[in-house]
């Protein structure tokens, strides 16, 4: 056997990633114009910011939901979802809701990050599906600011709610 030390492997050079090349498209007519607009939306919306938090980058992200509802099923997972109906849109909701808690309760941080993201996402098609705004939640948020949780709970109206078939 021989006992000659190793030498240590070399460490692999990070690749460089070459940014997108991006297209100048000739402008379109009719429909296919509308269309390209509603993606120049789309790219606007999504555009990163740094300092955009919180309620803000719902907002955006409910736009681009919105604004994909109409899209081409084949090139959007939003469309494809919204497509396929409100119970689809309800079911992979809870999908993602069961997943985020697994992870809670495993106690793994970073995937309960990613989950919950999942979870907004989500939450936000279910939105676009019922024809909810953002604005709307945010408003019933501020309502409850500053209210016991007890004591808001307790003044709620009751509403009916029911089992899913």
């Amino acid at each position: 056997m021989s006992t000659s030390p190793k030498t240590p492997k070399k460490a692999a050079k990070p690749k460089a990633v070459a940014a997108p090349k991006v297209r100048k498209q000739k402008p379109a007519s009719g429909s296919a114009r509308q269309s390209k607009a509603a993606s120049a939306a789309v790219r606007q919306a999504t555009r990163a910011d740094a300092t955009g938090h919180g309620a803000e980058v719902l907002d955006r992200l409910w736009a681009v939901v919105q604004a994909r509802r109409d899209a081409d099923p084949a090139s959007s997972h939003s469309a494809r979802l919204l497509g396929r109906g409100t119970a689809k849109v309800a079911q992979k909701f809870g999908e993602e809701a069961v997943e985020c808690l697994i992870e809670a309760v495993a106690g793994n941080r970073g995937a309960l990050v990613a989950e919950s993201a999942d979870v907004l996402y989500h939450l936000l098609v279910l939105w676009v599906d019922a024809g909810v705004r953002p604005d709307e939640v945010w408003g019933e948020l501020v309502r409850r600011e500053g209210v016991s949780g007890i004591a808001e709970k307790a003044a709620r109206p009751r509403i009916e709610t029911r089992k899913i078939p």
